[in-house]
């Protein structure tokens, strides 16, 4: 049985490449986002620094919580995450790399069942593993008078 979850979030422009995002349907305070200078004023984190959080974000949950499943009491994770910025072919920058290293608190000798939860630990991670294989994404584009102008519209059903 397939299970569908949907999350939403709204997108408004403040300045320039300024926007605030709003998570819809929670108590999620916005965030701003930006991007750095000269396009930009850097006052926020922009979609790279983004996708590397969530990366790393959900690689140490997925950690935790496997730590966590085998009675484990780890201390606090620290990771530390870096995106590597490269060109393809058209000369448009592009993640190229993404390493993630992080740190637990105590040695490892410390765990019950390290080998295994080390084993299985990423294959739970849900951004890790979708930016692993790739995201199907779709694009329409609508005017101030609800004129489609690209892409299709998605459906209720489709949503």
């Amino acid at each position: 049985m397939s299970e569908i979850q949907t999350l939403r979030l709204t997108l408004e422009q403040e300045s320039d490449y300024a926007f605030r995002i709003r998570f819809d349907d929670t108590d999620i305070p916005d965030l701003l986002t930006d991007e750095p200078e000269p396009l930009g004023k850097g006052e926020g984190p922009n979609p790279t620094r983004l996708l590397l959080s969530a990366v790393a974000n959900c690689l140490s949950a997925s950690l935790l919580f496997a730590l966590r499943k085998f009675k484990n009491s780890p201390g606090k994770l620290v990771t530390q995450a870096t995106a590597e910025l490269v060109r393809n072919e058209q000369g448009r920058l592009r993640v190229g790399h993404i390493h993630a290293d992080i740190r637990l608190a105590e040695a490892g000798a410390a765990h019950a069942s390290l080998e295994r939860i080390l084993a299985q630990f990423e294959n739970f991670c849900v951004v890790t593993e979708s930016v692993r294989e790739g995201i199907d994404v779709s694009v329409s584009i609508t005017d101030a008078d609800g004129v489609q102008l690209h892409g299709a519209a998605r459906t209720a059903a489709s949503a």
